[in-house]
């Protein structure tokens, strides 16, 4: 029983990434801009944010900073493809890498080569009361940190919003067919903007938690593919809210049971443990893909003077 426990504590806050990440993705993606730079904007998120945490003290600022430098690469994403019509995957791509420099540019920069990594205070845990004190049950699910609510709380609301609103109605009306949704008088330019540059936003923070709670500190490896795997979960949970926090549990499961047989010294190569999490994502996603349905108008540019697609 303590051994299930204590994978399920472990479990909750490495979904927090996926679960950010993913949203952010999904938000961007209902839409109808689909981002691809997702790896990329969680480095720049881990190192943001680690950066402003250690300068300017507090993981908030770090976490605000982070997400602000998200926004700014969601809006250069939205405006050339909205603006633009440039083509959305090439110009993902095109951030991916810049992105992913200047993650690194930012921390030779501003901190350099030390032999001991300059370290932040990690995350605190704040348990809330009556529901914390369940046995079990409340000290793993109601004694985390703030950030790991606040992606829960961020998963239910963005599914009322899409699912039980009239404007979610509307900006998902976006992604799916926005020929008819400019016939209606929803601004689709406005609302890709702001869908991309929030959602991009969502997915720095989900990198910039990884060093808050996890390490203290920036690695430029410490991402490590999440930020492709995230792409993948979006499409794993058909684009929805709530059901890609059940494939965030099932990806941050598999990392967690890769990090344990590590540490268990079991005689497995070590390579192998690692692949697990990515060789379980495809076979999940072969069957994924014949059920998961995708916004209509994902990745394709709207014109609306031609109402042509690009």
């Amino acid at each position: 029983m303590n051994e299930v426990v204590g994978f399920v504590a472990l479990v909750i806050p490495a979904m927090v990434p996926f679960v950010l990440a993913a949203q952010g993705t999904i938000l961007s993606g209902r839409a109808g801009v689909f981002n691809v730079s997702q790896e990329g904007v969680m480095v720049l998120g881990a190192s943001v944010g680690f950066l402003a945490s250690f300068t300017l003290g507090g993981n908030t600022v770090g976490l605000l900073v982070a997400a602000a430098a998200g926004g700014l690469v969601g809006l250069v994403l939205a405006l050339a493809s909205t603006a633009l019509r440039m083509d959305q995957f090439v110009v993902g791509l095109a951030l991916y890498f810049a992105t992913l420099g200047l993650a690194s540019l930012l921390y030779r920069v501003i901190v350099g080569v030390t032999l001991e990594p300059p370290l932040i205070a990690l995350l605190e845990t704040y348990p809330i009361p009556l529901l914390s004190d369940i046995p079990v049950v409340g000290e793993v699910l109601f004694d985390q940190d703030l950030v790991v609510y606040f992606a829960f709380a961020l998963s239910f609301g963005l599914w009322w919003f899409m699912y039980r609103t009239a404007a979610g109605l509307r900006f998902r009306a976006v992604g799916e067919n926005p020929k008819a949704a400019d016939s209606l008088g929803i601004n689709v330019f406005r609302t890709r903007v702001w869908a991309t540059v929030a959602g991009s936003a969502l997915v720095a923070m989900g990198g910039a938690y990884l060093p808050m709670v996890y390490t203290g500190t920036f690695t430029e490896g410490m991402v490590a593919g999440r930020g492709w795997l995230v792409i993948a979960l979006a499409f794993l949970g058909g684009w929805r809210p709530h059901y890609v926090v059940a494939g965030a549990a099932f990806f941050a499961g598999m990392d967690v049971l890769a990090l344990r047989a590590q540490v268990a010294d079991i005689a497995i190569p070590h390579q192998f443990v690692m692949m697990l999490p990515y060789f379980a994502t495809l076979i999940v996603m072969i069957f994924a893909f014949r059920w998961a349905r995708q916004p209509g108008f994902l990745g394709n540019n709207y014109d609306r003077e031609s109402r042509l697609t690009g």
